[in-house]
């Protein structure tokens, strides 16, 4: 097999750990970052200067660009890192025509702002990307912990299971264990509302309640998201498997989760804005 053309589209700390992964495995990415100026500065000194800036780059393993549609062109597997909340907005000018018989994989956790789609439909109903051209990557994993190099795993989920493996084979190294699975809608619905319940457990630690309560919290979320996720895709699975309830878990309780941190700040009296600006990352559960 040829070896893939790979881009990885956004800047942010999710983005930079799959860019490492995939240069670990000795991969060149085609990486593309909105602001020019961290673009460049990852180009000049090999390190992104505002996440993750502790990783190291290779220059000759990457081709950063400010141009998202020379990114997705020049490319055969689309890793789609972009916030939720600035997606439509990052591609609304791209042709559909640029998205057919690519790869498109959604390492996003968020809903598409006034489409209320998850990604999956939003390639497939408005970008006309076949499903079996999709993949999701799901937890539990967080980025700070791949900078690290700590033992983490992903699940990457496709309804083509040929694709669902061949990133497995992209993805794992010594630090990364995967995991393949053909659930994609249930693990993109899952990462959606894992991160509504991590809000919900920090804006509770925020007020003081204790583990003993937490405990209560995530043990009833995980039965109401094997429920919703069940009657949305209504298939075999198991929601203690890692991609359910390890992502909750780490997501809820986690000191690297954005997620919790929102959810604590609110909490502790800080306004949705005030909470957003101290943070300067996206908390994609609100």
């Amino acid at each position: 097999m040829p070896t893939p053309r790979i881009a990885v589209l956004g800047g942010g700390s999710w983005a930079t750990a799959l860019v490492k992964i995939f240069n670990d495995n000795g991969y060149s990415v085609n990486w593309f970052v909105r602001d020019e100026v961290i673009s460049k500065a990852i180009q000049t000194t090999g390190h992104n200067p505002r996440y993750l800036s502790s990783v190291s780059f290779k220059p000759k393993f990457n081709t950063l660009t400010s141009d998202i549609h020379q990114a997705v062109s020049t490319s055969d597997i689309i890793v789609i890192a972009i916030p939720a909340a600035f997606l439509h907005d990052a591609i609304d000018a791209m042709d559909n025509d640029v998205w057919i018989n690519r790869k498109v994989v959604s390492a996003v956790k968020g809903m598409v702002p006034g489409k209320n789609m998850i990604l999956g439909d939003y390639f497939n109903q408005c970008r006309g990307v076949s499903l079996e051209d999709f993949a999701v990557i799901s937890g539990p994993c967080h980025a700070e912990e791949v900078a690290m190099e700590k033992l983490s795993y992903l699940t990457l989920a496709s309804q083509n299971q040929q694709l669902s493996h061949h990133l497995c084979q992209l993805l794992g190294t010594r630090y990364i264990k995967t995991i393949s699975s053909d659930d994609f809608y249930g693990t993109e619905y899952a990462a959606v509302m894992k991160n509504i319940y991590a809000i919900a457990s920090g804006i509770c630690g925020g007020l003081g309640y204790g583990d003993n309560f937490q405990a209560v919290l995530i043990s009833n979320a995980i039965e109401e998201m094997e429920k919703f996720v069940q009657a949305v895709h209504p298939i075999s699975r198991d929601i203690k498997d890692s991609a359910y309830l390890g992502d909750l878990l780490v997501t809820a309780y986690s000191q690297f989760s954005r997620n919790r941190t929102f959810g604590m700040m609110v909490g502790r009296g800080y306004g949705v804005k005030t909470a957003q600006l101290e943070m300067n990352m996206i908390a994609e559960g609100y």
